[in-house]
């Protein structure tokens, strides 16, 4: 996938919240989850994982696949930076 084709979001606000990172780091490890299994997981409320997984959709890190009135939130590791990210994880946690 070509980077450049990607929404601007800046690194800064991406990596300003610890939220972000914990939805990002628990979607990369499940590839997808709904929005309930989500907040669970990470230990936040509705309203603030929604207000995260917002601005994480407008990055293009993850996307949103709806099936009715149940949304899925998947991460893209077709994106060459979520694969970036992935490998940061993974190597920050080894």
């Amino acid at each position: 996938m070509n980077v450049e084709s990607s929404p601007k979001v800046a690194i800064e606000d991406i990596f300003s919240s610890r939220g972000r990172i914990k939805i990002l780091k628990e979607l990369a490890a499940s590839n997808e989850l709904n929005i309930s299994e989500l907040c669970r997981r990470v230990d936040l409320n509705h309203s603030s994982t929604k207000s995260h997984l917002e601005v994480l959709l407008s990055s293009g890190l993850i996307e949103e696949k709806k099936f009715g009135r149940i949304k899925i939130y998947r991460y893209k590791i077709e994106d060459l930076r979520a694969r970036s990210l992935r490998s940061l994880f993974n190597l920050w946690e080894s």
